[in-house]
């Protein structure tokens, strides 16, 4: 089986702008939500999501941090992440993530009231890449 390296799945998942965040809830349900990468694209392991701290999957992963995501590109390109959710409240870090694009879903910027932003760092991250498939750890 063929194996690509981060850097190789970085960049095809450029041009992937939606990716589904799983949490589990305090039921033990999974809940899924699509979160925008908001051009944050230089995937290292790290992604990173801004939503606002009452926002049903925060609460979610400050009582349990694992957390997968799932991405879908084109021709049947796909990246399932399993990694650890962080809630991040620190306004440089916001900056460090930050585009105008941003601007149209948090009126304030990164000064909005309530805004945080979900930092979810890879453990395993699984690809298919139409008949190829592989895993990186990390």
């Amino acid at each position: 089986m063929p194996a690509k390296s981060l850097s190789d799945l970085s960049d095809k998942m450029r041009e992937i702008d939606i990716a589904m965040l799983m949490t589990r809830t305090d039921g033990g349900a999974i809940a899924g939500r699509p979160m925008s990468n908001n051009g944050d694209v230089e995937y290292d392991g790290d992604s990173y999501y801004f939503t606002m701290s009452d926002a049903r999957m925060v609460a979610d992963i400050e009582a349990d941090p694992n957390v997968s995501l799932a991405f879908q590109g084109d021709d049947m390109f796909m990246v399932a992440v399993q990694g650890k959710g962080e809630i991040v409240r620190d306004k440089a870090a916001f900056e460090d993530h930050w585009n105008p694009d941003l601007d149209d879903w948090f009126e304030d910027g990164v000064d909005t009231e309530g805004l945080v932003m979900i930092k979810v760092s890879a453990e395993r991250v699984h690809y298919w890449d139409g008949e190829e498939n592989g895993e990186v750890k990390l």
